[in-house]
């Protein structure tokens, strides 16, 4: 199942500057995998860092929280609204830096759910090679 943007605003409730995934390219059971184009016009450049352009690896990693989002409300039982809530991460750890120009595919995978908490491990690559990864916490709350 893909997702454009229109849908992806539907479920998540971040907005400009701060919605960092611009389709979901698939969503299966339990895994999912978006996109997030990283542009010389994102705000974060213009102070991190100005002569030497990376996405802040706490960003790359806010991306990877939106989209286990977008699962986590997939997977909820009930149709009601609801907020997600990031509560955690783990084992993170940053592999390459993330320029302007680069493609994010951001993928992750259910590892555990209670109620309203789900546990994933998600990764984020540019091409074949792997940018940052870690396992992230939400939670869905009313």
């Amino acid at each position: 199942m893909e997702m454009n943007a229109e849908e992806i605003l539907r479920r998540l409730p971040h907005r400009y500057p701060f919605l960092l995934v611009d389709r979901i390219l698939e969503m299966k059971e339990e895994e999912i995998t978006g996109l997030k184009n990283v542009t010389l016009n994102e705000p974060f450049f213009q102070g991190h860092f100005p002569a030497h352009p990376v996405m802040p690896g706490v960003l790359i990693m806010e991306a990877l929280a939106q989209t286990g989002g977008v699962l986590a409300f997939a997977l909820r039982e009930t149709d009601s609204q609801g907020v997600v809530y990031f509560m955690g991460m783990d084992k993170v750890r940053f592999r390459r830096p993330v320029r302007p120009g680069d493609q994010l595919i951001l993928k992750l995978k259910l590892l555990r759910r209670k109620g309203p908490v789900f546990k994933m491990k998600g990764e984020a690559y540019v091409g074949d090679e792997l940018a940052a990864e870690g396992e992230l916490l939400a939670t869905i709350e009313p």
